[in-house]
């Protein structure tokens, strides 16, 4: 690893972002997901939904679905 390298993704520990569903502001690496696998290093390589924010939208979209009540075990 280069020394610019090096600091590069030091300074992306400690870049916060703010989330555009929930309003918080969070650590860049904890808390959003990667999203583009070649930049790493890059702000931009990031989302903007944090990790929670976007397990709660997978969550209700599946529920309101209703995957339960259209599997049901054949009655033959």
């Amino acid at each position: 690893m280069d020394f610019d390298d090096q600091l590069e993704l030091e300074h992306l520990l400690f870049y916060e972002r703010k989330c555009r569903v929930c309003g918080r502001k969070k650590d860049l690496m904890e808390g959003f997901y990667l999203i583009r696998k070649g930049r790493g290093t890059l702000p931009s390589a990031y989302s903007y939904e944090c990790k929670e924010c976007t397990k709660n939208r997978i969550l209700k979209k599946r529920k309101d679905k209703g995957l339960k009540s259209v599997w049901e075990y054949p009655d033959w």
